[in-house]
């Protein structure tokens, strides 16, 4: 019996597919493809799935974390790429976090909440 995993993907909600896709490809991730109301978006290696699925009621408490190396190399770039104006998005500024994070907070222009961090050692004082 072979149980091994190859890959989990999330199913990330769109209010308005076509803006969230030009949203991700202006931070710098990819679409290999894209159907009707279905995009596979990645970085490097990691990826998720793009759904053309308007439910506000969902949306407002989806949540996506991705870890990096520097969180604060990422927030530089997000603040670079002029998405913040370009879609009216807001994003927090980098904070260490109690649980052994540094990251910042990002919505995408549905709402989603992106959590963007690196792994730093928390302080057992």
């Amino acid at each position: 019996m072979n149980l091994s995993a190859i890959e989990m993907k999330a199913f990330v909600p769109a209010s308005n597919f076509d803006t969230s896709k030009k949203f991700y490809l202006a931070l710098g991730f990819e679409i290999p493809w894209s159907s009707e109301g279905l995009a596979y978006v990645r970085h490097e290696n990691t990826s998720f799935l793009l759904q053309d699925y308007n439910r506000p009621d969902f949306i407002q408490h989806y949540m996506m974390h991705l870890l990096v190396e520097s969180a604060d190399d990422w927030y530089a770039h997000v603040m670079a790429t002029g998405v913040v104006e370009t879609f009216g998005v807001a994003v927090g500024a980098p904070q260490n976090q109690p649980w052994g994070l540094r990251d910042f907070t990002l919505f995408d222009p549905s709402g989603v909440l992106w959590r963007i961090g690196q792994n730093v050692s928390v302080d057992s004082g």
